[in-house]
């Protein structure tokens, strides 16, 4: 059976994993992409696996978190950091690592947001 070619736009947020919605098997390629997300004992739970629109809203969750903890590992860098006796240089690079994960992870969570609005919109009991 050929599949008609979506006209779909994509979101900039799309995930490059993921195919286009609607396209052949674009749900199987967002769940492997999602379960890339959440910790690998999630990603063996029969619920999750069975039901994408569910995996998707345990990864923004998930990847929430994340980003609580890079900022929080970004806000207290300054102050913490020199009492474990680390080289500033090492502390500025810290600095900057964290800066670029909060950036990161604030993609990543659009990203999940995008490929879980178009789970839900694929149909019920996704």
């Amino acid at each position: 059976m050929i599949m008609p070619l979506t006209t779909t736009r994509i979101s900039p947020d799309w995930p490059c994993q993921v195919k286009t919605p609607g396209s052949y098997d674009w749900e199987r390629s967002a769940a492997k992409w999602l379960r890339e997300l959440v910790p690998a004992r999630y990603a063996s739970y029969p619920a999750l696996l069975r039901h994408p629109v569910l995996l998707a809203r345990h990864a923004q969750i998930q990847v929430q978190h994340e980003i609580r903890v890079a900022r929080t590992a970004l806000q207290t860098a300054r102050a913490d950091l020199p009492r474990l006796g680390l080289p500033e240089s090492v502390i500025e690079h810290t600095i900057k690592m964290y800066a670029a994960e909060v950036l990161q992870l604030q993609h990543i969570a659009r990203s999940v947001r995008t490929v879980s609005e178009a789970l839900v919109e694929g149909g019920p009991g996704r």
